[in-house]
C-alpha cells in the first residue's frame, strides 16, 4: 500500500475514529486502526468490539492495500506535523513508513486479517432524521444514564421509535430524563433499543448541529448510524428497560414556577456547603418563596432564598442538588416549572418553552 495525502485529510478521519480504540489492549490489534485504500477512497476503522467507527476520505491511491497501524502513535505523528503538510505513507512487510518534509517515522504493523470486526447488522427498521435533532435528543437525556450499575440495562440510553415519533429516555434509578421528537416514520409497532454509554458518547461526538441527515439502522443486536463519510455501529444492551411511563408522575400537586437562571445560581450557592458525598439539599416552599438549606458533617450551613411563584401550604422536601442543576443545565429556557405532590413523592420538572422534555427526580431523606 502506498499513497500521499494532506495532513488535514489524514488527521480528520483519524480523530473521528480514535474514540473507539481499545485502551486496555485486551487484544493487541484493538489498539490499532485498520487503514484500507481502494476504489479511490481511504478508510479508517477502529473498534473495541462494543462499538465500531469507520471514516472515509476520497483519495487517489498509488497502490491499494490494507494494514493496521498503532492508532495513538499514528495520531500523535499526524498532530505533530505542520499544517498543510504533505504526508507520504508506504507499507513494506510489517512496517509502515510515514514521511513528511524532513521527518520520517517507521511504525510496526499487524496484518489486516488480525483485525476484528463487528458482526454484520440485520436490519429490522431504517429511518433518517436531521443530525441536530438526534443530537438534541441525546443531549437532553444522556446525563441521567447510570454508570457501572449492576442493573446493566440502566448503563445506557433507551431509544424508542414508533409511528411518527422518536423518544430518548435515561435513568439511574434516582432520576429520569425524557425527550421526544416527531419524525417521519411508518413503524407499525414501537421498537426499543438500549445503546451503551460509550456508544452514546461517541455518537454525540460525531453528530453535528446541522440539518444534514443521519440514517439510522436498527437491528436485533446492533444500531448503525450513517453520517456522510462516517459509519457508527454499536452493540445494544440486551435487557428490558424500566417502564418510563409509570415513573413519570401525573401533573398534579403543588406547582412552582421559577426563573431558571436565578434558581440555578441559588442552587449553586447552597451546594457549596452540602454533604460532598450525598449532595442533599432541603427545599422549603412558602408564599412565593423558595428556601434552600444545606448542611455538611462539619455542621456548616447554607441558607439561600429565591423568589418563585407558589401558592399553597408550607412544603419541605429534600433533593440531590446535582440532579436539580443537571436538569437546569439542559435548557436555555427562561422559566422552569416543577410539580411536587408531597415530601415523599418524586418531583416532575419541565420547561414551558420546551414541552418535549420531562425530568423526574426522586426525593431524599435529610
Amino acid at each position: 500500500m502506498k499513497f500521499s495525502i494532506l495532513r488535514e485529510d489524514l488527521l480528520t478521519p483519524l480523530q473521528q475514529v480514535i474514540g473507539a480504540v481499545e485502551k486496555r489492549q485486551t487484544m493487541l490489534s484493538l489498539s490499532n486502526v485498520l487503514v484500507k485504500s481502494d476504489d479511490n477512497y481511504l478508510s479508517m476503522t477502529a473498534t473495541d468490539l462494543e462499538i465500531e467507527l469507520v471514516s472515509r476520505v476520497q483519495l487517489m491511491v498509488d497502490k491499494p492495500g490494507e494494514i493496521t497501524i498503532p492508532a495513538k502513535k499514528f495520531l500523535d505523528i499526524c498532530k505533530s506535523l505542520p499544517a498543510e503538510a504533505k504526508v507520504n505513507i508506504s507499507i513494506d512487510a510489517d512496517k509502515a513508513t510515514i514521511q513528511s518534509g524532513r521527518s520520517r517515522f517507521t511504525l510496526s504493523t499487524l496484518p489486516a486479517a488480525d483485525f476484528p470486526s463487528l458482526e454484520s447488522i440485520t436490519s429490522f427498521y431504517e429511518f433518517s432524521m436531521p443530525q441536530n435533532v438526534l443530537r438534541r435528543l441525546i443531549e437532553k437525556t444522556a446525563f441521567a444514564m447510570a454508570q457501572q450499575d449492576v442493573r446493566y440495562y440502566l448503563n445506557g440510553l433507551m431509544v424508542e421509535v414508533s409511528r411518527g415519533m422518536i423518544r430518548t429516555v435515561a435513568t439511574d434509578g434516582h432520576r429520569l430524563a425524557y425527550s421526544e421528537q416527531a419524525i417521519d416514520s411508518e413503524l407499525a409497532d414501537s421498537k426499543q433499543v438500549i445503546i451503551p454509554r460509550k456508544g452514546v458518547m461517541e455518537l454525540l461526538r460525531l453528530l453535528s448541529d446541522s440539518e444534514e441527515p443521519v440514517k439510522i439502522i436498527l437491528g436485533n443486536n446492533h444500531i448503525q448510524c450513517l453520517l456522510g463519510n462516517q459509519r457508527f455501529t454499536s452493540k445494544l444492551i440486551d435487557g428490558r428497560f424500566p417502564d418510563y411511563k409509570r415513573v413519570i408522575p401525573a401533573e398534579e400537586g403543588h406547582t412552582v414556577t421559577a426563573d431558571r437562571e436565578s434558581l440555578k445560581q441559588a442552587l449553586s450557592r447552597a451546594s457549596i456547603l452540602s454533604n460532598e458525598k450525598y449532595r442533599g439539599i432541603r427545599i422549603v416552599l412558602n408564599n412565593n418563596l423558595l428556601k434552600l438549606q444545606a448542611q455538611n458533617p462539619d455542621q456548616e450551613q447554607a441558607d439561600v432564598e429565591v423568589e418563585v411563584s407558589y401558592e399553597g401550604d408550607i412544603l419541605e422536601v429534600g433533593f440531590n442538588v446535582t440532579y436539580m442543576m443537571d436538569v437546569l443545565n439542559t435548557s436555555g429556557s427562561e422559566v422552569v416549572q416543577f410539580i411536587i405532590k408531597d415530601a415523599n413523592s418524586s418531583c416532575l420538572l419541565k420547561f414551558p418553552e420546551d414541552t418535549q422534555c420531562k425530568y423526574v427526580i426522586m426525593p431524599m431523606r435529610l
